[in-house]
């Protein structure tokens, strides 16, 4: 039985924005296979293949969860004008299948669709758009484990994480939960409410919390949890192919276009305005990841420039609605300075975070999350405003990490049954014979 959805739910289609957003969503869902190809260029030969297989499961996995459950959880009451539960997450089964976002009215001899806000997008579009981010993310994290983590333990995995920790994780920060404007929200207790939103409104425009913070923390907790690679700090492990890195990146520069100006859910300003300051942030970010290899180095590095314009793709993202094209580039060179210098620090803390998803995704999502407190046009404390913006951005990057942090260890301790690691033998011989049976390069 459908769910009847409140009358204020269904309105006309807006054809440019929804050509838009559904344009937008393709790019973003082309960005899970340049992530795999992006892994895969770094890992070692015999172990690209299933460090590609992880995004294509999360892309199989995490879809058929969005749809059935998933959007739900994530934005379900705001569709159906319930409640949520206690502002972390919405009903699961009020929206389950999503077969309801395809109601339909007549009015005044006109067909009514459900419709997401008034920029008028059909629903189903939405959760089309919302399914990629939700899919990128989980494939994120499987960076910081490559080459030694069981493929069906992954699996398992993708479809905890998402329902566990991602859903919820969205609902809060976009679907009027603890982390959003709501008027019982974590930034109205702390500066108050005006006109039924909080004063001091978080800003996260594209998902810096969401994806770059979420992602990152949680291949932080699943790197100690399984362990490093046999040989780890002994063992030099090269990229085995850095034009797929290449490629992979400048897929992933592309496809972020979508994921960032499509957040306008308009073809709009502000969607321009998230283009511009995503070309300038992440170029800025390449140059200043480049300029630190330099300096330690003597010699910038094609990996170094790939990875550059990730930290800086990555570190735009919650900002790039609320910044000017200055405060991008401020942003982005900070960014990739910052990254490039954290990447060494794994080797320091002995943690065998594989293809840096902690000092790339955890350090420029934290960086880019609270420098909106700096460099917001309307509200940073460099333009002249207060210090509330900044102390918002600040805690909800805090939760952010403590909310995904706690529940990623949980999720990993109660797989452990499961087993998380391949056996010795088929990490030395390589982890794609063993768990695909297959082989990337046939022998000479």
């Amino acid at each position: 039985m459908q769910t009847a959805l409140p009358d204020t739910m269904f309105g006309t289609i807006d054809a440019g924005n929804t050509a838009w957003v559904i344009m937008s969503a393709a790019l973003v869902l082309l960005m899970t296979p340049a992530l795999a190809f992006f892994y895969g260029g770094l890992s070692r030969g015999k172990s690209v293949l299933n460090m590609m297989m992880m995004s294509f499961a999360a892309l199989g996995t995490v879809t058929v969860v969005y749809v059935l459950w998933g959007f739900s959880m994530s934005f379900g009451n705001t569709l159906t004008g319930t409640g949520d539960i206690g502002g972390v997450f919405s009903n699961p089964f009020a929206l389950f299948g999503s077969d309801q976002l395809m109601q339909t009215k007549e009015v005044g001899g006109a067909t009514q669709v459900v419709v997401w806000g008034s920029t008028h997008i059909p629903a189903i579009v939405f959760l089309a758009f919302q399914l990629t981010f939700a899919v990128i993310a989980v494939a994120l994290i499987s960076g910081a484990v490559a080459e030694r983590v069981k493929f069906s333990t992954w699996i398992a995995f993708t479809v905890l994480f998402t329902t566990i920790v991602y859903f919820p994780l969205a609902h809060m920060v976009w679907g009027g939960g603890l982390m959003s404007n709501a008027k019982d929200s974590l930034a109205s207790w702390m500066f108050g409410v005006a006109d039924g939103v909080a004063k001091v409104a978080p800003i996260d425009f594209a998902g810096g919390t969401v994806v770059h913070i979420n992602a990152g923390i949680a291949g932080l907790v699943l790197a100690l949890v399984v362990g490093n690679r046999r040989g780890f700090g002994r063992t030099a492990y090269r990229p085995h192919n850095i034009p797929l890195v290449m490629l992979g990146a400048a897929l992933l520069w592309f496809g972020w276009f979508g994921f960032n100006a499509g957040s306008a859910l308009a073809a709009d300003g502000i969607a321009g305005l998230a283009w511009v300051n995503t070309a300038a942030g992440t170029a800025a970010a390449m140059i200043g990841w480049l300029v630190v290899e330099w300096i330690r180095d003597r010699h910038p590095t094609s990996v170094g420039a790939a990875s550059g314009v990730v930290a800086g793709l990555v570190a735009i993202t919650p900002a790039c609605g609320s910044v000017t094209p200055v405060g991008a580039l401020f942003i982005g060179l900070v960014a990739g300075g910052l990254s490039a210098l954290a990447i060494s620090l794994k080797y320091r803390f002995g943690i065998d975070d594989s293809l840096d998803v902690v000092g790339v995704h955890l350090v420029s999502g934290l960086w880019g999350t609270v420098a909106i407190g700096l460099v917001a046009k309307d509200s940073g404390l460099f333009y002249g405003h207060d210090y509330k913006q900044l102390v918002v951005q600040t805690v909800i990057a805090l939760f952010a990490l403590a909310f995904t942090g706690v529940l990623t260890y949980v999720i990993a301790l109660a797989l452990k049954p499961l087993g998380w690691r391949i056996d010795r033998e088929a990490e030395f011989t390589g982890i794609d014979g063993a768990q695909h049976a297959e082989s990337a390069y046939e022998p000479a």
